[in-house]
């Protein structure tokens, strides 16, 4: 039986520009966790990411600071049931 769950989020601030993509896959690739970043046309950063749920609120509560040149304003946070549709964690252009 699989407990995983995904977890879509939305980081408001200033997110584009400071390797805020780059460092979230590092950083969920280090929790174990799969999924996607990707830059919103709208100056936000869309995080999906699927994985147990201890690993996905590591993953939340570091989204809420960033890399050291973010400053992350808020984070929109969904909680669903894990699709299944990623292997790994990549940065989406």
């Amino acid at each position: 039986m699989n407990n995983d769950e995904r977890l879509e989020t939305i980081v408001h601030g200033d997110v584009q520009g400071v390797f805020f993509r780059h460092q979230t896959r590092i950083e969920a690739t280090r929790l174990g966790v799969v999924g996607t970043v990707r830059n919103l046309p709208d100056g936000t950063v869309e995080v999906v990411a699927e994985g147990p749920h201890a690993a996905l609120e590591r993953l939340l509560t570091w989204l809420h600071r960033g890399p050291e040149m973010a400053r992350v304003e808020r984070v929109d946070a969904r909680w669903h049931d894990a699709k299944g549709a990623h292997s790994g964690f990549v940065i989406l252009r």
